[in-house]
Parts: structure tokens; C-alpha cells; sequence
């Protein structure tokens, strides 16, 4: 039987504010358990929590980026449930007010023309959990609670149904993980936690309208691992059928080591929490004054960026995808071109030089040695016809060690390229005595041995002869393709 796939994502994105969500306790990773806290975050008597204002300019943020409607009226809730790491016994969240509802990101599979849109169905604002930590000692059956995550200023971006694959899952999560990153909101390191996914599986026979039963995977903090996952439950959930068995809701965990999702609880439903409101919290009016100074602040968003580069800058789709993946690398761009002026060679600079530099040592493009607008003078040299885009790499490798400009490097050096027409002509000759078998390959009409000819030339002048100059010089002394001529 064929199965059509039922996916959709609950993001938890952590919010980059320097204090959290409800104490000014500091907002920050790492660091010795139980240092980032504040009484409030451990839940001690007579504390009470006040919303930090950045957190909700960011949450608004973030919904406006993405198109959603916010909910001018909102408020906060109590979900309850029991968890040692969750000292209250209770997490201040929000339940049936979320701030933002609706919008979407558009998604583009690889090798498809056409982009298909994934709408959301709400962004709510809710603070972290704390995080246990257990004993690597098996003979010691202990954990430990570590506080310092408690309160740390989160969203939960929870989409519709839609998704059908794993493929659409990756690139749906990249793509919101560019835009969060291009607004700032979060740094999304799934390495540390700051993004978190929690994906819902379910099949059903193809032409069936009705939902079956799902599986909800916790907690994947990679994109790789929301991939494997995914495609590891679609596989059990056919198998199941197949028998004519069927399975209840529940909740399930990765395991990176045996490649399988593995049952942990059945799975909660929102009655089981006991919403109630937030007694400690007033409710929340966001003016619509307050939402329009956050949409005219946001930044040219990548989808819009990488229209632009290709019907303005005339930059192929390639182009276009690397230099908006990261709105650093866009920046870095954009600053070389105001003093290239030419998009594509400084689009072949960054994504071709630069950004194999910055894949291969690990680093940011911040980190990179040479500024954007040092890239901008090189390329402009190689326009102007000063240097050859052979001398370039030269003055690139002595660019990525020293602070020098590039112009300054080929006034030292002696880079310039030669221009002198009769010192050119007279090396010209020289090449083509050398290379008779090239002069009766082009008698006898092979035009391939041209480039022998032109190597020669540049070998001779260290490269930094005018290519243009060169050429027309040679063509000139061996005269039309396929023509005895004396030379």
C-alpha cells in the first residue's frame, strides 16, 4: 500500500536576551551549575515573575518576520505537570491566547522549480526548563538538576500539518532557521540548545482525509537527526500497519547510537497539563504602534534579498542561495560590491575563495582575515586591467597574512600588468620559434594549440601580461586558422 506522510514541527527557539525571561537573572550558556539563577528560578517562596520587555520585542519580532497576525490581546497560562527539573511544578506558557497565529515560510527542495508554502499555526512565548544531569558512573544511579537553563526566554513555533518528507522538514527548518538569524532573535545553536525540535509523525493510506494516530519525537538538536528520525518512524509506522496492528499516541526519543526512535510515555494531550492563567502575570496589550516600529526596523529578509541579487545583480540562482544563506555572508558581499561594482566577479570571490577558506578552518566570515573591502579593491584592480585574475590569487595569498591593501601589494611586488606592445611582441616570437609543433597544429587548422602558445607567453611574462594584448598579438603573427603562412 502506498502511505502519504503527515509531518509537522514544534520549534523551540531560545531568545538572545541578556536576561531571562521573567528575573534578571543572566540569559547566558555554559558556565558552572547553578550560577545563571535567581531565586525565581528555583522557585523559592514569595517570588514573583515580571515579564522582561526585550523578550516580547524579539517574540513580535519573529512573528512579523515570518507573517504572522499578533494577537493583540495575549496572556500567559500555567501548564502543569511534574518534572525534577521544573521546580514549581509548573511552566509559565501560553496556551489558548498565543501572541502570534498564522503565517508560513516558503520552502524549495533542491532540483525544484517550484516553492511550496508551509503555513504556521501559532508562535507562543514560554520559558525553559531546567536540565538534569546523570551520573556517567554506572554504579552511582544519581542526577543532578543544573538551574541555569530555568527561565531562559523561549518561542515555540509550532506549524501546520503539511510537511511530507524528511526533505521538506530539513530545508523548512533551515529556512527558519536563516530568518531568525537574519532578524537576530536567536543565535539557533542546536548545539547548545538554543534551537530544539520536536517533530510529529503520521502516515495514512494515500487518498485518505482523516489524521491516524501520530508519534511525537522529542527534543532532535540537529537537522540531521529531525531527517533520520523521521524517516526511521515513517519506516516503523508502515511496518505496524503492514501487520494490521495499530499503536497508541505516544511520545518517543531518538537514539543517535541505534539509529531508532524509542517509546517514552504515551503521549499528554493539553486537558492532562490543566491550563489555567497566570495568576502572577497581567495580561499583555501590544499596540499596534508597537508592531509597525518592529516591521519597519526588520532587515531585508533572505527571500527577498535573494530575489533581489538575481533580477537586479543578474546573479544566477547558485549565487543568489550561497551569499544569502547567512546574513553575514550577504553583508560581507554587499560591502565588497559598493567598491567592486562588478556583482559577479565579487560573488565568484566570497563563495568560491572566501567561503572555502572560512568552510575549511571553521570560522565565521566575521573571523576571516582580509575585510570585504579589500576583496572590493582586488576585484577592481582585475577590472581595471592592472593585474591579471592569475596575479589576484598572488595578492590574495599575501592579503590573508598581512594588512595591506591590495594595490599597495602590487606596487611592491611589481605586479602591474605589461602593457609595452613591442617588449610583448618581441617574447611573443620568442614563444612561437620555440613551439613549432603549435605553429603546424595551427596550420593544419587545430586551434587547441593556442593555449599552448598563450602559456608560454604568460610563463614567460610571471603572468602579468595582458591577456587581451597577448592574444591579439599571437593571432596576429600566426595569422587566419588553417592558413600557411610564414611566420
Amino acid at each position: 500500500m502506498e502511505y502519504e506522510v503527515i509531518i509537522g514541527l514544534e520549534v523551540h527557539v531560545q531568545l538572545n536576551t541578556l536576561s531571562k525571561i521573567f528575573s534578571t537573572a543572566t540569559n547566558e550558556f555554559g558556565g558552572s551549575p547553578n550560577t545563571h539563577i535567581s531565586p525565581l528560578c528555583v522557585a523559592l517562596p514569595g517570588t514573583l515573575p515580571v515579564l522582561n520587555e526585550v523578550v516580547l520585542e524579539k517574540a513580535v519580532r519573529a512573528g512579523v518576520a515570518l507573517g504572522c497576525e499578533i494577537t493583540q490581546f495575549t496572556k500567559f497560562d500555567r501548564k502543569n505537570y511534574f518534572y525534577p527539573d521544573l521546580p514549581k511544578g509548573y511552566q509559565i506558557s501560553q496556551f489558548d491566547k498565543p501572541y502570534a497565529t498564522q503565517g508560513g515560510i516558503h520552502i524549495k527542495l533542491k532540483g525544484e522549480t517550484d516553492e511550496k508554502f508551509i503555513p504556521l499555526t501559532r508562535i507562543h512565548m514560554e520559558e525553559d526548563a531546567g536540565k538534569l544531569i546523570h551520573s556517567h558512573d554506572p554504579s552511582i544511579n544519581r542526577s543532578y538538576v543544573d538551574y541555569n537553563r530555568a527561565g531562559t526566554p523561549l518561542i515555540e513555533i509550532v506549524s501546520e500539518p503539511d510537511l511530507r518528507s524528511s526533505d521538506e522538514a530539513y530545508v523548512y527548518l533551515n529556512e527558519l532557521k536563516t530568518i531568525l538569524r537574519y532578524i537576530q532573535v536567536s543565535d539557533c545553536n542546536m548545539e547548545e540548545g538554543s534551537l530544539r525540535c520536536d517533530a510529529n509523525v503520521s502516515i495514512r493510506p494515500k487518498g485518505e482525509k482523516g489524521f491516524r494516530t501520530r508519534v511525537e519525537i522529542k527534543n532532535l538538536n540537529s537537522f540531521k537527526a529531525v531527517k533520520q528520525a523521521i524517516d526511521y518512524e515513517i519506516e516503523w509506522q508502515k511496518d505496524v500497519y503492514s501487520r494490521g496492528e495499530s499503536f497508541r499516541q505516544m511520545t518517543k526519543l531518538w537514539d543517535a547510537t541505534l539509529l531508532k526512535t524509542i517509546p517514552m510515555r504515551s503521549k499528554e494531550m493539553s486537558h492532562d497539563y490543566r491550563y489555567f492563567p497566570e495568576p502572577d502575570l497581567p495580561t499583555i496589550q501590544i499596540s499596534s504602534s508597537f508592531i509597525e516600529d518592529i516591521r519597519k526596523t526588520l532587515p531585508e529578509l533572505p527571500r527577498q534579498k535573494k530575489e533581489r541579487y538575481k533580477t537586479e545583480l543578474g546573479l544566477p540562482d547558485y549565487d543568489a542561495e550561497v551569499l544569502t544563506s547567512e546574513r553575514e555572508i550577504a553583508e560581507y558581499f554587499e560591502q565588497a560590491l559598493l567598491v567592486s561594482g562588478d556583482a559577479k566577479k565579487t560573488s565568484n570571490w566570497v563563495k568560491d575563495e572566501i567561503l572555502g577558506i572560512v568552510n575549511k578552518e571553521n570560522i565565521s566570515i566575521q573571523e576571516f582575515a582580509i575585510d570585504p573591502l579589500r576583496i572590493g579593491k582586488l576585484v577592481k584592480l582585475i577590472n581595471s586591467g592592472e593585474i591579471t585574475g592569475k596575479i589576484a590569487k598572488t595578492i590574495f595569498e599575501d592579503m590573508l597574512t598581512t594588512k595591506d591593501q591590495p594595490e599597495s601589494i602590487v606596487e611592491t611586488k611589481g605586479l602591474k600588468v605589461v602593457r609595452d606592445d613591442k617588449a610583448l611582441e618581441e617574447i611573443v616570437i620568442r614563444v612561437i620559434e620555440s613551439q613549432p609543433e603549435s605553429v603546424e597544429g595551427w596550420k593544419n587548422g587545430k586551434d587547441r594549440v593556442l593555449g599552448a602558445i598563450v602559456g608560454g607567453v604568460m610563463k614567460e611574462t610571471k603572468g602579468k601580461a595582458d591577456p587581451k594584448l597577448v592574444n591579439d598579438l599571437i593571432l596576429a603573427k600566426l595569422g587566419p586558422l588553417g592558413e600557411k603562412k610564414k611566420v
